[in-house]
């Protein structure tokens, strides 16, 4: 059966799209476009029958407005606050994600991240590596036992029910926010449920993020936030940059009101070259060298988890092309 479709990659993947190709064998080409920007997709995209979208662009209503035959896009990851959902339900165009993919890479990341942290180890290794400390303890004093000290998370989907399972594990005390889980929730996991945000911050020892960007949950964590945590406490964020006000925690770092920050997302990424708290990450006299883990939105990777999104990608563009049901959609697409 000749070809009929094609599929456009916009950003992100600069390979063979092996895996793409062969779930979509027979029924559509793939091209990687290798986009930075949204106004890289201009003449390139209108003629899509589905889009795959990375985290790199932004899928606005311009840029739908100009689709043509697209009959999906897919958001290849698990956040899908970079494509208006919205402009594209008035169009009639389903976007769909891939919440159930990396899961255990990204709670991984986040109990990894608290340790380098709690235990003195980003610290140490520092401050021994530019002669800064004596070769012994005295490099990370003071240091606290983890076993029984909060572990505190906001959003308890996938990915923040592994970290509670992990920070468990640890023998810490797990709490957590989320307003949109269910009553009982907490019983199965044994872990104990904040009613309010504010409840949560004032107990976090550890406060680690796992909710979505939205109108409700940008900034969510600002200056007011911080202060609600007690002296010496952490912060990990590998859910979504917009949700910590990136000025407040640099603030709260050179206060040394935190203890110490560890970030998988920023709010603009790549961050830009003058970006106060990137500067003082780089900065060998600002508390923040030593008091702060800065990752490249990677904490969703393996080799296993990319393969996974891949095919999971791929197969919700081929369900969409032939006509059958799409798992994971956000939208309620406007027909007629």
């Amino acid at each position: 059966m000749p070809t009929r479709y094609r599929v456009v990659v916009t950003d992100y993947l600069n390979d063979e799209l092996g895996p793409e190709r062969v779930v979509l064998a027979g029924l559509a080409e793939v091209e990687a476009l290798c986009a930075r920007s949204e106004d890289e997709l201009r003449g390139r995209v209108e003629d899509a029958d589905a889009l795959l979208v990375y985290h790199y662009i932004t899928i606005g209503p311009a840029t739908i407005a100009r689709l043509r035959r697209c009959k999906v896009i897919v958001r290849c990851g698990v956040g899908y606050d970079n494509v208006d959902h919205v402009a594209a339900a008035r169009r009639g165009i389903p976007v769909a994600h891939i919440p159930d993919y990396g899961s255990e890479e990204v709670a991984d990341t986040a109990i990894g991240m608290m340790l380098a942290l709690t235990r003195g180890i980003t610290l140490a290794n520092t401050l021994l590596r530019t002669g800064r400390a004596p070769w012994n303890h005295q490099a990370v004093v003071p240091l606290r036992r983890l076993r029984g000290r909060v572990f505190a998370i906001v959003g308890l989907g996938r990915i923040g029910t592994a970290v509670a399972l992990r920070a468990r594990a640890i023998g810490m005390e797990v709490i957590f926010y989320d307003p949109y889980k269910p009553s009982g929730y907490e019983k199965a996991l044994g872990i104990r449920r904040s009613n309010t945000l504010r409840e949560l911050l004032d107990q976090a020892f550890v406060l680690s993020l796992h909710c979505p960007l939205t109108e409700e949950t940008y900034h969510m964590i600002d200056a007011g936030a911080l202060a609600q945590m007690p002296p010496e406490s952490y912060l990990i964020n590998t859910a979504r940059g917009a949700i910590v006000d990136s000025r407040a925690l640099l603030a709260a770092l050179e206060s040394e009101r935190l203890a110490g920050a560890a970030l998988d997302v920023l709010e603009q990424e790549p961050p830009a070259a003058n970006d106060p708290l990137i500067a003082a990450w780089r900065d060998p006299t600002h508390p923040a060298h030593t008091r702060l883990i800065i990752t490249p939105h990677s904490a969703f990777y393996s080799d296993e988890s990319i393969l996974e999104m891949r095919v999971k990608s791929a197969t919700a563009v081929r369900l969409a092309l032939s006509g059958e049901p799409i798992p994971n959609v956000v939208n309620q697409p406007v027909t007629g």
